[in-house]
């Protein structure tokens, strides 16, 4: 034998093993390599003490940060396809197709409401995604540092607790904004009443909504205090208009000049994309003192009912001065 093999041999000691030299009854694959290798026990101890043990953790921290990586950006890309799609909303084609260049005069308004309601989605689900996911490999990590975790996930539930207590009116912004925003309950743009406010939509936040009412003052709603809300610009609208003529009119003539008028208007090129369906005389709403209230209606486009109203009520008085039609005074409300 030689001297070397001898000198190797001598190395060792009786019965050692890879399970032995690297003190664990399941050595890693790097440790039983090493010790196949060298058959040093010495150099075995060392290596599994210092290198084996800091290099697996190290691996497995970063294998546990890659996966959550790719799940977050995986979470990203769908929560980004769901909320754009929910961004698109619930119109029907045929009023899509007509309030893209009549809503408020531009499809600017339009685009910018569904791009508002698909970013503010879009940031808050990936921000609670990216919370979970890193949130949930980080404990990960530390647990594999051998931190005990039991304390800290205790205070934070306390502290958590606190916060809660502290913030029921956030949170309540919070959550009424947030269900707001995924039933498309209003955006920029809409009008609608709010009950202590009615106006503008001009901005939608997860804890505000802010809107400018007829006179120019802006309002400041918290979600959260918003118990009901009326919508008046969702996809379409309706223009009502109760129009008092004398008591001793020809009904009959009368509501024949409300639609023949209400249809020209439909009709004309400037209102035609506005108006969506054939304009409807109702007929006799109501008999108030020396008048008879007669009732039309117009379907328009959203936010568009107060424009059409006003220039039907132009038409009509034009219609009636040429027919001799008197106009009646209604009773005064008691």
């Amino acid at each position: 034998m030689s001297p070397i093999h001898v000198s190797a041999l001598a190395l060792l000691a009786p019965g050692d093993t890879a399970e032995t030299a690297c003190k664990t009854n399941e050595p890693s694959v790097a440790c039983r390599v090493v010790w196949n290798v060298s058959h040093n026990t010495d150099f075995t101890h060392f290596f599994r003490d210092w290198l084996d043990q800091p290099l697996n953790t190290v691996f497995w921290i970063v294998v546990t940060f890659v996966i959550a990586l790719v799940l977050r950006n995986f979470a990203h890309r769908m929560i980004t396809q769901v909320t754009v799609r929910m961004a698109e909303g619930t119109m029907s084609e045929r009023v899509r197709e007509r309030t893209r260049t009549h809503f408020d005069g531009s499809p600017a308004l339009l685009n910018q409401r569904r791009a508002q309601r698909a970013k503010t989605l879009g940031s808050v689900l990936r921000s609670i995604a990216s919370i979970l996911i890193m949130g949930t490999a980080a404990s990960s990590i530390l647990g594999s540092l051998g931190l005990n975790l039991a304390p800290i996930l205790a205070s934070a539930s306390v502290v958590g607790v606190a916060v809660g207590f502290g913030a029921q009116n956030i949170v309540k912004d919070f959550l009424a904004g947030l269900f707001m925003l995924l039933e498309d309950q209003y955006g920029v743009g809409d009008v609608i009443d709010v009950g202590t406010a009615k106006g503008t939509v001009e901005a939608v936040t997860l804890r505000v909504t802010r809107m400018r009412d007829v006179d120019g003052v802006v309002w400041y709603v918290p979600n959260g205090e918003i118990k009901k809300v009326g919508n008046e610009s969702q996809n379409w609208g309706r223009a009502v208009l109760d129009i008092p003529v004398d008591i001793a009119e020809d009904i009959e003539k009368v509501k024949e000049i409300l639609q023949v008028t209400a249809d020209k208007l439909a009709e004309s090129a400037d209102w035609e994309d506005v108006v969506l369906e054939k304009p409807s005389v109702w007929g006799v709403q109501a008999m108030a003192g020396d008048a008879l209230i007669i009732r039309v209606v117009l379907k328009t486009a959203p936010g568009k009912q107060g424009e059409v109203a006003r220039e039907l009520r132009e038409r009509v008085k034009v219609a009636f001065d040429g027919a001799g039609i008197a106009v009646g005074t209604p009773a005064p409300a008691s």
